[in-house]
């Protein structure tokens, strides 16, 4: 139980994730907005705008990370222990230290974002990347080493998963010398998308088969679909983003047109508004009374 619900809340969690970013791209290239400061309207005020400008991504993250924490501790049978007390020692609980130290990275990934948006005095996108980068590349070391005592449809399902990972890393990599490109970051949703859907479907294929019965790792059939359902997924998800960037689309051309007029009704003078000119008139009238001032003085009696 624990190790499917191991494999499905992370899975679901980045490919909501994934979602998301797919949602803000999908923006950005409609409105023609820059990807790493997205425009969102906000109408809040007050208190409750600084609570709206806080990371929400990095928030998101912290949670989930120390949720799946939780969880995995909770699961462990008996004392979660590093080493055991026999002589010589060894060392107990492998993958159950892997798995958490994935879920420690996500939390850090978390508050990375968190202190750049909303500590430091300016984004620092750079720190926001490396972090990204450097989670990505011990995922992936953690998921090689996940492996090595996998075998038949265990070892398939892991394998096509870390050739997900190594492709994001490549395209995380790239990201930090050209932040802003479009391509780029469709290519990294697209994988976070995969990568997500394809951990839910892990746990079903290893450890609750829709079918009821387990996967036989020496037919060859069941290895060969293996590769079959990763394909399907990628058509999946694929077609997602797509329908995710069509509705913004038609929401742009549909909705939009309407929305700014109804703004323009309710404020007709905002965008002519003389309050600019007015301060500036202001400024320049006051030192000329500040000269005048002692000239009165001089010729009152």
């Amino acid at each position: 139980m624990g190790t499917f619900i191991g494999h499905v809340c992370p899975g679901l969690f980045l490919f909501l994730y994934g979602l998301y970013q797919g949602i803000v791209v999908s923006r950005a290239v409609i409105f023609n907005e820059s990807l790493l400061y997205p425009l969102w309207p906000s109408k809040k005020k007050g208190r409750w705008a600084r609570l709206w400008k806080i990371s929400c991504e990095g928030l998101l993250k912290i949670v989930a990370g120390s949720l799946l924490v939780i969880y995995e501790i909770s699961c462990t049978h008996g004392e979660l222990t590093l080493m055991n007390r026999e002589l010589p020692p060894r060392f107990m609980y492998p993958k159950e230290w892997q798995h958490l130290t994935m879920f420690t990275l996500l939390i850090i990934n978390g508050f990375v974002d968190v202190t750049s948006n909303n500590v430091l005095p300016q984004r620092c996108v750079a720190l926001e990347k490396g972090a990204l980068v450097l989670s990505s590349y011990e995922l992936l070391l953690l998921l090689v080493s996940h492996v090595k005592e996998s075998s038949g449809i265990e070892l398939q399902v892991h394998s096509l998963l870390i050739s997900v990972v190594f492709l994001l890393l490549l395209v995380l990599t790239a990201e930090l010398w050209t932040p802003e490109m479009v391509h780029l970051w469709m290519m990294e949703t697209f994988l976070f998308v995969i990568m997500g859907s394809w951990l839910m479907q892990a746990g079903f294929i290893l450890y609750r088969p829709v079918s009821g019965y387990p996967w036989e790792d020496d037919d060859m059939s069941d290895l060969m679909f293996v590769t079959t359902f990763f394909c399907w997924h990628v058509m999946f998800d694929a077609l997602c983003l797509l329908a995710i960037y069509g509705f913004s689309y038609f929401w742009h051309r549909c909705y939009l047109p309407s929305l700014k007029m109804t703004e323009s009704k309710e404020a007709p003078y905002h965008e002519s508004s003389p309050e600019p000119l007015y301060r500036l008139l202001q400024e320049v009238e006051q030192p000329e009374k500040e000269d005048q001032a002692p000239l009165l003085a001089k010729n009152s009696p």
